[in-house]
């Protein structure tokens, strides 16, 4: 019996988010069904952490032991064998036996897509938000750049348990114009609060669209314990479907 780490890709259109429930279908539980049939006995798959309905992955990571006598390189092969069609593993790797995929993880990044067109596009829609009126790039790398240290997020997101901290650290906050019409925003942190990404795309939007100020998000961001700080800050997320896990990071100790 030896310890494993998965990395897996998921388009999340179909799925009730990542984490096992009992009547709707979920990442974690395609994957332990899959698991099953190579005579896997555990009782539950670590994930590096959860995603929510219709967030997409590349790089989601999972734990668990199984008593497998063949190359990882097999592994991955046998599962995909089994897999839906919505879920793939990109790489499988035997890690020591403590190896904890959420608690070991120094670092995650995500990206976020988003288009901007006046009428629907649905073949787009299904992997980034369209959004009318057209923003501005400008605002777009102005604001992203005021999340960038170490902050309390408190208005960004909720804690991930009852009594979480919400200071987080931006290594990276970075948008790109792809194409014409298209964006994409990069970020990285040691850790995120519940729905911090979307709740961050959401607002730099409402500032390139001119309906805040930058001046006015930094202003809350700086002043988070003021309840009128916390306010100041448009309400709303952006739509999961435009969001990706693409990757979490850890320590290159964590083979054997």
């Amino acid at each position: 019996m030896a310890r494993y780490q998965l990395t897996l890709a998921y388009d999340g259109t179909d799925f009730f988010g990542s984490q096992r429930q009992a009547k709707s279908r979920t990442v974690q539980g395609e994957l332990e069904k899959a698991l099953n049939k190579l005579g896997w006995t555990g009782r539950s798959v670590i994930m590096s952490g959860r995603t929510d309905t219709g967030v997409h992955a590349t790089g989601q990571a999972a734990s668990f032991d199984l008593d497998w006598s063949h190359a990882d390189a097999d592994l991955v092969r046998a599962l995909n064998a089994v897999l839906p069609m919505d879920m793939a593993i990109q790489k499988a790797q035997m890690v020591h036996a403590k190896f904890h995929p959420r608690f070991d993880a120094t670092s995650r990044c995500y990206e976020y897509k988003l288009f901007c067109q006046p009428l629907r596009d649905p073949i787009r829609e299904r992997f980034a938000w369209r959004v009318w009126p057209a923003i501005n790039s400008d605002a777009l790398a102005s604001t992203a750049s005021l999340f960038l240290g170490t902050h309390d997020f408190s208005a960004f997101g909720s804690p991930t348990t009852p009594k979480g901290g919400t200071v987080r650290s931006v290594m990276k906050a970075k948008w790109t114009q792809t194409e014409k019409d298209e964006w994409l925003f990069e970020v990285q942190a040691d850790a995120f609060l519940y729905r911090m990404v979307r709740r961050l795309v959401f607002v730099q939007v409402a500032v390139a669209q001119g309906k805040v100020s930058v001046e006015r998000i930094a202003h809350a961001l700086a002043n988070q314990a003021k309840a009128e700080s916390r306010s100041a800050i448009p309400s709303g997320l952006a739509p999961a479907h435009g969001l990706t896990l693409v990757e979490v990071t850890y320590h290159e100790s964590i083979g054997q």
